[in-house]
């Protein structure tokens, strides 16, 4: 049975709305029932026409949705949210549809602060209720590869990583257009302290803690602002110490003109390490100290459990960012499908991103924004 499924935000207009619709909607394990779009009543309205919803479950505001949701019957009420707004207004939607019995799935990062973090998940655990965090790119499957042949310790203990993420689309100062995207990104009121840290930085930091296994233990940040009027960070590289002794390189930038979002990362121990880039996602690359490199690719048999569960086409049939953010939003549903029929869901259908990333995002924005101000060359990483 389909889960029924609420929206926050994502109305007309709104990008990031539209990639969690499809992502839902692809494995056909998801209904979308009803929705607040927009702050704006009227907005919200006519997002809901578009989406053939029934008028009486188009709200104007959060509140009212969640207020009135919990009035209908078990059977016909929503059971999981779907917070796809701005980083300011993500704890007190997450917050409200926790407590009031619904699984939430929040697009990250997670909360606007640290704080907010650390509280939502004392909600959260509270409620008995669940929380995935769309941390898109670990819904890979050569990402989930890569994570499990990192845990079968074939390259040794990892000694190196490095992890990048380039954007050029804010070379500009695009918020001085009507580009709302850039509005809002740029933004500290919205956004938070961080721009292309709090953005992309945190993609980067979730996917190199995720691949390696390790949890960064100290940093140390060199954070920019390089276009004029620009009021939050567009620009940085982060030296990391891992646990067991690795190092690691962070760069995220959102002014290196005309690159796209070629997110990038590779993991190297004492016998051999591995490459995985976006623009190629179907590859992974393993390289030995002593012998030639090999090219793993999707949808074969020889790739893990992990990597064929998140697949759903033959080897050489591309899946894309698409697929991969479908496949947090389907491992989430399993695990609550599970559940409720009193079983316990697979190892495959239980990894995807939850509270505890969520709250080393955040912490991550405040341990980066801090070392980048700070004069000493090192910094402890606190949660």
């Amino acid at each position: 049975m389909k889960l029924r499924l609420g929206m926050i935000g994502g109305g007309q207009g709104a990008f990031i709305g539209g990639i969690h619709r499809m992502a839902a909607a692809l494995d056909g394990l998801y209904e979308l029932t009803a929705g607040a779009f927009s702050s704006d009543a009227e907005k919200s309205r006519a997002t809901g026409v578009l989406l053939n919803l029934a008028p009486g479950r188009v709200y104007a505001s959060f509140e009212e949705m969640i207020t009135q949701e919990k009035l209908r019957p078990e059977a016909e009420r929503v059971q999981v949210i779907s917070i796809v707004t701005p980083n300011h207004l993500h704890f007190a939607p997450a917050k409200m549809a926790l407590q009031n019995g619904f699984h939430v799935i929040l697009d990250k990062p997670m909360t606007f602060s640290l704080a907010e973090a650390k509280q939502l998940k004392e909600i959260a655990t509270a409620s008995g209720r669940k929380l995935c965090l769309t941390h898109t790119y670990t819904g890979y499957p050569m990402v989930k590869e890569a994570r499990q042949l990192i845990a079968n310790n074939i390259f040794g203990p990892i000694r190196k990583a490095y992890v990048e993420y380039p954007q050029g689309w804010l070379s500009a100062f695009e918020e001085g257009t009507d580009n709302k995207q850039a509005a809002w990104r740029t933004d500290p009121a919205r956004s938070g302290i961080a721009g292309a840290m709090g953005d992309i930085g945190t993609h980067a930091f979730n996917l190199l803690e995720y691949v390696t296994g390790l949890q960064v233990e100290r940093l140390c940040a060199d954070i920019n602002t390089v276009v004029p009027g620009r009021r939050l960070d567009d620009d940085g590289a982060v030296l990391l110490r891992l646990t067991g002794g690795a190092s690691g390189v962070l760069v995220a930038t959102q002014v290196a003109a005309g690159e796209e979002n070629n997110v990038r990362i590779r993991a190297y121990g004492d016998k051999g390490g591995l490459e995985w880039q976006q623009a190629d996602a179907n590859t992974l690359q393993v390289k030995w100290l002593d012998k030639p490199t090999e090219i793993h690719r999707a949808g074969t048999g020889y790739v893990s459990s992990f990597a064929q569960h998140n697949s759903r086409t033959p080897a050489g049939h591309p899946e894309g960012y698409l697929e991969a953010f479908a496949n947090i939003y389907r491992n989430f549903a399993l695990t609550l499908q599970a559940e409720m029929a009193g079983q316990t869901a697979s190892s495959e259908a239980l990894d995807f991103p939850g509270l505890e990333e969520g709250i080393r995002g955040m912490a991550f924005i405040e341990n980066v924004i801090a070392s980048g101000q700070a004069d000493t060359k090192w910094t402890e990483f606190t949660v």
